[in-house]
């Protein structure tokens, strides 16, 4: 349970520090996120907090259910397309985790699936 918690928090952080790379990027913000941005940033961790699937999944994207809203769900696609590939510059451990977590999953889903 622990594991799971620990994993869960991570996750929680990861998805923070892409949505505020966004919105410094893209809305100019400086200290805080912009209204929209600090919406999807709490929506997110509410369906984090909220995902059953927490124990066997890696990431939101590995996962056959969708929880997200259809419309927060296209804003946070966007947000990880944009910050997904500048992630490496600004919090470097956790982009190659990211890497290293999601080719796991996708050996462990080829085998399994």
């Amino acid at each position: 349970m622990k594991n799971t918690e620990s994993k869960r928090n991570r996750e929680k952080k990861m998805v923070s520090e892409m949505i505020a790379l966004y919105c410094r990027k893209q809305h100019h913000t400086k200290e805080t996120l912009c209204p929209e941005c600090a919406e999807l940033d709490q929506y997110a961790r509410m369906r984090s907090d909220k995902c059953p699937f927490m124990e066997t999944k890696t990431f939101c994207s590995n996962c056959k259910v969708h929880c997200y809203k259809p419309d927060m769900r296209e804003k946070i696609r966007v947000v990880m397309r944009f910050s997904g590939p500048r992630m490496i510059f600004h919090h470097p451990v956790a982009a190659v985790r990211h890497v290293i977590e999601t080719k796991k999953e996708k050996r462990r889903m080829d085998v399994c699936g």
